[in-house]
């Protein structure tokens, strides 16, 4: 398997020209799989570009899940501002701002980025190009007031808050605010000779929220893995609760409205695969750079295409115009996959369903369609009997103190009620879900 891997990387290194080509594949159930091809070493840190955002994104929900702050407050709450105040801070997140996209003044022409008092300061210079909410629009500079919006909250610089509540407890000492000496050339190759020219090195300054990390392709793997299945890099939560990364990876819009190919949920990109398949990250882009980090999401036991748990794989380039750098991550994901697959765990019998709840099970009616409930991992499922197996079920949690009201936790509905209605001897012969009749036999809504 790591020698078709690894031909994908040095055929992506060769044909789209790039002088450096460093990927690594993470996942829980083998060992990290790198390779590098070029000047490049496994110790090798290439500027990740926008992938920064990712983890900017992090601390933010961090400091919502500490009370800090909440995603509907207006940005202004939490920074000094001459304009934009109102502009709430999961706009911000999502790219729904509206806010344009660079700071004042043409930063990519002269590269002279403004600090972070002098971003502030110069907010009433940049332009809010759309209404608030309208449509997708990237924002650096959004993205880099949330930055600074955090390291205000919590006392410090933003990469001092990043080191010390993401970088150190995930183990990702490779990934750095500034380069080392280990840091690679970037370059633009030309495009009608094989010259590459060394692009200057810059400093993002204020704008480092939203694009300045540095980071090996092994620590941007584990961070893919991260993104994609929290609970087998941090089962404890005490980077980010998995349900708050499930809320991260909703998605909120999509990126193109003419293609529908990605979306774009609280600072993260997602890209559909097929059924059921999810790539979750961020590409980054930065003068002579490239980089695709991203992790692929595991499916619900019984239903997984083989992705094994904490699977994440980055590609980091040395030049900036290899678009093939960023599709390689998705590719190697895809590959390792199929080629690869996950173990099957073996069907264990389980604990019958409480007896509370077995003559809910079976096959019920509801709006003249017929639905099967079902007892499994110890919770009471629901689907569409002709549903497809690769759909999700409804999960149901009873309400506290209240064993014949239950509520939907994932799946259709999610968030309504099941009720039960009881016959004298205890037997459930009526349910509401989300107020609609089901009965054990097709009805008409006035019940005939």
């Amino acid at each position: 398997m790591s020698k078709k891997l690894a031909t994908m990387v040095r055929r992506v290194q060769a044909e789209a020209r790039v002088p450096a080509l460093a990927a690594a594949l993470h996942r829980a159930d083998r060992p990290l799989w790198e390779h590098q091809v070029g000047p490049a070493g496994a110790e090798s840190q290439f500027r990740i570009g926008s992938v920064t955002k990712t983890f900017t994104a992090v601390l933010v929900l961090q400091a919502r899940d500490d009370g800090l702050l909440d995603l509907d407050d207006p940005i202004g709450r939490h920074l000094d501002l001459p304009a934009y105040g109102d502009l709430p801070l999961r706009r911000l997140l999502s790219h729904t701002s509206g806010l344009q996209r660079e700071p004042f003044g043409d930063v990519w022409d002269t590269l002279l980025a403004p600090d972070a008092d002098r971003l502030l300061a110069e907010l009433d210079r940049a332009e809010r190009v759309l209404p608030t909410a309208r449509r997708f629009h990237y924002s650096n500079l959004g993205m880099s007031l949330l930055g600074h919006a955090v390291a205000r909250l919590r006392g410090g610089t933003w990469g001092e808050v990043l080191e010390d509540r993401v970088l150190r407890p995930l183990g990702l000492s490779a990934t750095t605010v500034q380069p080392t000496d280990r840091a690679v050339t970037g370059y633009l190759v030309e495009a009608y000779s094989d010259h590459a020219k060394p692009e200057p090195p810059t400093d993002f300054a204020g704008v480092g929220p939203a694009g300045q990390l540095w980071s090996t392709a092994g620590d941007m793997a584990r961070w893919g893995a991260f993104l994609a299945d929290p609970t087998a890099l941090d089962p404890d939560g005490a980077v980010l609760a998995a349900s708050t990364l499930d809320e991260m990876r909703w998605p909120l819009t999509t990126t193109d409205e003419t293609l529908w190919s990605a979306g774009f949920g609280l600072g993260l990109i997602l890209v559909p695969q097929g059924e059921r398949i999810v790539h979750v990250g961020h590409d980054g882009a930065m003068p002579g750079f490239l980089a695709g980090v991203y992790g692929r999401r595991p499916a619900p036991a019984g239903l997984g295409d083989g992705t094994p748990r904490a699977m994440g794989c980055a590609v980091l380039g040395s030049s900036g115009t290899a678009v093939a750098t960023i599709e390689l991550a998705h590719r190697l994901l895809s590959a390792a996959v199929e080629e690869d697959p996950a173990e099957v765990p073996p069907w264990t019998p389980g604990e019958p369903a409480p007896e509370a709840y077995r003559s809910v099970l079976g096959r019920w009616w509801g709006e003249g369609f017929e639905y099967v409930f079902f007892w499994r991992d110890g919770v009471l499922r629901a689907r569409g009997a002709d549903d497809p197996p690769t759909r999700p079920p409804a999960v149901f949690a009873p309400e506290p103190g209240h064993p014949d009201v239950l509520r939907g936790v994932s799946g259709r509905e999610v968030g309504e009620l099941l009720r039960l209605t009881r016959a004298a001897d205890g037997t459930v012969v009526r349910m509401h879900w989300a107020t609609y009749r089901f009965t054990r036999d097709q009805q008409t809504f006035s019940g005939d």
